[in-house]
């Protein structure tokens, strides 16, 4: 059986009719036309991953001999690596490539001239993860080198981790910060105690720190560091944040 004839049986398997099919995998339905009849011998390889995609499969599936798959292995490790990176670390990989791609499109001297990488800077990685949650332990508070675009408005970088301050900071992401006293509302990062916290901060009129979730579905995680205790709370500065949030009502 040859690839074309297990993919129509894969289409009958799954229950698609050929409109279904167009439907559910974007191909239009001319060239899904012109492919089932045998019209097109030779189809782009990334229409028919879009097919057997649609249906469950993987280009695999076809017969022992499969059409080549449209990435590589090193190709497919990467794509797996760049959903793993945080917006910074995806973004430095997308202008490499590009500036890369555009290189090899140079081939003669009329071509456009290639765009240089944008200048980048280094800034610290503090400590060790600033907990969303309950607070991590200080560890010498040592610190790492984070590179990002020299134009991006950043003194810092802290790693995030627990999910009480999703959907705005994700576990495991890096988060960028500016050095300066935040005003209420401002998501900090802070030291209290030897613990660092990622927190929205409000201080009240007699000094007390209130350390909020943006998460609210985890306000048990919330901190409160009364005046009053002498607790050793330091701020390293502000999160750049998306958007502001407001401070929470409950």
């Amino acid at each position: 059986m040859n690839w074309l004839d297990k993919l129509t049986e894969m289409r009958k398997a799954a229950g698609m009719s050929l409109d279904e099919l167009s439907l559910a995998s974007g191909v239009p339905k001319g060239t899904l036309a012109k492919i089932t009849s045998g019209a097109t011998r030779d189809p782009k390889l990334d229409t028919v991953y879009q097919l057997v995609t649609a249906m469950g499969g993987t280009l695999g599936d076809l017969d022992d001999t499969p059409p080549a798959r449209p990435f590589s292995p090193e190709g497919e490790a990467l794509a797996r690596d760049f959903d793993r990176l945080d917006p910074w670390g995806q973004g430095l990989l997308r202008t490499v490539a590009d500036h890369e791609l555009a290189r090899l499109s140079a081939s003669d001297e009329r071509a456009a001239p290639i765009q240089p990488l944008p200048a980048m800077k280094i800034i610290p990685l503090l400590g060790n993860s600033f907990a969303a949650g309950v607070g991590e332990p200080d560890f010498g508070n040592a610190l790492e080198d984070y590179e990002i675009p020299a134009d991006a408005r950043a003194d810092f970088a802290v790693r995030v981790h627990g999910d009480s301050m999703e959907p705005f900071l994700h576990d495991g992401s890096v988060a960028l910060g500016v050095k300066g006293t935040p005003a209420d509302g401002d998501v900090a990062a802070l030291m209290v105690d030897g613990a660092f916290y990622v927190k929205q901060v409000c201080i009240d009129s007699q000094g007390n720190l209130y350390l909020f979730s943006l998460n609210r579905a985890r306000k048990d995680l919330d901190l409160t560091v009364w005046a009053s205790a002498g607790s050793n709370v330091s701020c390293f500065g502000t999160i750049v944040m998306e958007k502001r949030v407001p401070l929470p009502l409950d």
